[in-house]
């Protein structure tokens, strides 16, 4: 009974626990001004987040830096923001442009046999966590991936998650990684998603693949989020697929 937490400090105590906004004050039938004002500016961060642009070109270099490997910037058949976000069908298939050039690196690299993985780094509703959480991510995670066979990454505007399976099916890789910015909330405007598929080609489902969530600093640390990803392009090569049916193999496992 010693260990129970008065209840004058129990909201103090969930609050080092979570940014969520627990048991906020009240003057008469109203918010306390200070929780108002901070609903609206943690408001006013995810809108911006969303409509946010992706320095591309920046990134492009940067990610060449760091990994080594060639980068092709490209864009989904949606023209714009605000078309992307009518439409989210478009984000999800590229533009003309962008499925020639594609096209046009198989023809001219003549590869020896599929590409082990194809990286790909979409803006998709946060922008901001691209920029903030795919370099160090990556230099957690390129070590494990030391004697895979990479195809170029692939960094894709206006990019919903369903853009990867594409784009591994046009340089014949055999698991797709997507790392795209997630919607924002009222907490994480920054939060960055990581989607697997194995044999990616269109028409792929979400059950079909894996999802690691909430990568950040106040979430799933880079070490940590490297360390799972790793695990899953890992089991997804040796059993040759992922979503529910590698989980439940998984689970499987486990109890016998």
């Amino acid at each position: 009974m010693s260990d129970l937490i008065p209840h004058a400090d129990l909201a103090t105590h969930l609050r080092t626990l979570t940014p969520a906004r627990v048991a906020l004050g009240r003057t008469g039938v109203s918010l306390q001004t200070r929780d108002l004002l901070d609903f609206q500016r943690a408001h006013a961060q995810a809108r911006d987040a969303v409509h946010a642009r992706l320095e591309a070109a920046t990134l492009a270099v940067h990610l060449a830096q760091i990994t080594g490997l060639s980068v092709f910037r490209l864009h989904s058949a949606a023209p714009n923001r605000t078309t992307y976000l009518q439409r989210p069908d478009l984000g999800r298939k590229l533009n003309e442009t962008s499925q020639a050039q594609l096209a046009n690196h198989l023809n001219f690299a003549n590869p020896a046999g599929p590409f082990d993985l194809v990286l790909i780094v979409a803006d998709g509703l946060s922008a901001l966590s691209i920029e903030r959480h795919v370099s160090p991510l990556l230099i957690e995670l390129l070590p494990a991936l030391a004697s895979w066979k990479l195809t170029p990454i692939c960094i894709v505007e206006q990019g919903r998650v369903a853009i990867g399976d594409e784009i591994g099916s046009a340089l014949a890789a055999q698991i797709s990684l997507v790392l795209i910015g997630e919607r924002p909330g009222l907490s994480s405007p920054d939060s960055l998603g990581a989607y697997i598929t194995w044999d990616p080609r269109p028409g792929r489902t979400d059950a079909e693949r894996n999802c690691i969530s909430n990568i950040r600093a106040e979430g799933l640390s880079y070490t940590q989020a490297a360390a799972q990803l790793g695990s899953y392009l890992t089991e997804a090569r040796r059993r040759q697929l992922t979503g529910v049916a590698l989980k439940e193999e998984a689970h499987l496992l486990k109890e016998g």
